[in-house]
């Protein structure tokens, strides 16, 4: 019996929450409204309480102080991707790498994974980093897919190295601690970043180089990108020494980004900001939303104990600590693949919960698996937010876009395995901060 539900009523409501969720969603609606309208549904129907519950649900989903750092973040990307921040990155790293074997295309990983780390954005990244790289790599004698692919996907590391809007969304959801999970998504980051890298190398063979650069012209360079470097040094450094939490190295990030751009580097103007603005509000309008009828549909699920009818039929009796890992991370990975990574968030992160608790398992982990898969899932076929995203920038067809992202997909599904099994690559700043 689940809340005085029969056990064949118990299935009859997953089947309305489910149809009614997925059956929206065919029609076209937008995934707000499928969430909100299955949750009130099931509740109107199943459960012996005032549906306004649900209204205290939707406020609640948006009430904690945490996700004011959503916005903040937001703002400081949008600051930056409209200032110089991304050229005077780009133009350091080619300088520095770009002669090498693969050089292009290592500048490219090492260029969106800096810019990931300022912006906590993967299409941001898409557009600021690969718009100007993309033609190098064409004009160095890469293919279009192999270029594509390889921008879209180095990306999504943005998603792992703090700012990172999912890890936010996790914390909140999870009630872990968003500090502890920027900290923690470090390593595997740049892990990421350094196995592109290297797949670069091996498949780069008599394609192009850029010309070598003087060692003045990499001097001039860094100087330039210096400021740049400082954004994440101050986000990650201040958190980890424990000077300000998450949401003040929020506001802080969107101070610097204003300094930088503004008043350093001149690259905007104050009639610029109400623009900016503006673009900021839609996005985290639409976030908040999502956020908001997550947590309607989150409680529903709850509240039904629809975790003890699923969990059991996933994990068996009795399951291993990397059993549960392996379904938890299946489940992200495939869920990902079709819908919004925040949305899948919000309705699976209550399902798990209660089997992660049971088995001890450590909470900031798992939210970084279920980041990654986030990450995976925003450039993996059929509905990746990126591939997309490359469509509209590069005017490319979806086919061209996907033919070439298997290899980085292959080995973002090799780090979380790697981060089953040796969790500490994960966690070994979480508790090195801890320790000191």
């Amino acid at each position: 019996m689940t809340n005085g539900i029969s056990p064949k009523g118990c299935f009859d409501m997953l089947w309305v929450l489910m149809g009614t969720m997925i059956g929206l969603l065919v029609l076209g609606f937008p995934m707000m409204v499928p969430l909100g309208a299955a949750a009130f549904l099931t509740v109107f129907l199943y459960f012996p309480i005032d549906p306004s519950m649900l209204i205290q649900q939707i406020v609640g989903g948006v009430q904690p102080v945490s996700l004011t750092a959503v916005p903040m973040f937001i703002l400081a990307a949008d600051i930056m991707t409209s200032g110089q921040v991304a050229e005077r990155l780009l133009t350091f790293v080619v300088k520095l790498v770009g002669h090498k074997r693969g050089g292009i295309p290592i500048s490219t990983t090492v260029a969106c994974t800096l810019f990931g780390s300022v912006s906590g954005s993967t299409q941001a990244t898409v557009v600021a980093i690969g718009g100007p790289l993309r033609p190098l790599l064409l004009k160095a004698g890469y293919d279009s897919s192999f270029s594509t692919a390889l921008i879209i996907n180095a990306a999504v590391i943005a998603l792992l190295i703090p700012p990172s809007i999912y890890m936010i969304v996790y914390g909140v959801v999870g009630g872990t601690s968003i500090g502890d999970l920027f900290i923690a998504g470090v390593v595997p980051g740049i892990l990421i970043c350094i196995l592109f890298c290297i797949y670069s190398w091996f498949r780069s063979g008599s394609e192009h180089s850029a010309p070598e650069a003087s060692r003045a012209e990499k001097w001039l360079a860094f100087r330039r990108a210096s400021l740049s470097f400082s954004f994440p040094i101050i986000i990650f450094g201040g958190i980890y020494s424990g000077m300000f939490s998450p949401t003040e190295a929020a506001a802080v990030s969107v101070f610097y980004a204003f300094l930088v751009e503004y008043f350093i580097y001149r690259s905007i103007k104050l009639s610029d900001i109400p623009r900016i603005a503006l673009r900021t509000g839609v996005v985290t309008a639409i976030v908040f939303i999502l956020v908001a009828t997550g947590q309607a549909f989150s409680w529903t699920i709850s509240f039904g104990r629809i975790p003890n009818m699923i969990l059991p039929a996933l994990l068996g009796d009795a399951p291993s600590t990397v059993r549960i890992m392996s379904v938890l991370t299946a489940a992200y990975f495939l869920a990902c693949m079709f819908v919004d990574p925040i949305v899948v968030i919000m309705i699976l992160t209550p399902i798990f919960k209660p089997a992660i608790a049971a088995a001890g398992l450590d909470s900031v982990l798992c939210g970084i698996i279920v980041t990654l898969q986030a990450a995976i899932g925003s450039t993996t076929p059929p509905f990746g937010c990126n591939i997309f995203t490359a469509m509209a920038i590069f005017r490319q067809k979806y086919a061209d876009v996907v033919r070439g992202t298997f290899p980085f997909v292959a080995i973002m599904v090799a780090v979380s395995i790697l981060l089953i099994y040796f969790p500490q690559i994960a966690l070994c700043l979480r508790d090195l901060s801890r320790s000191l």
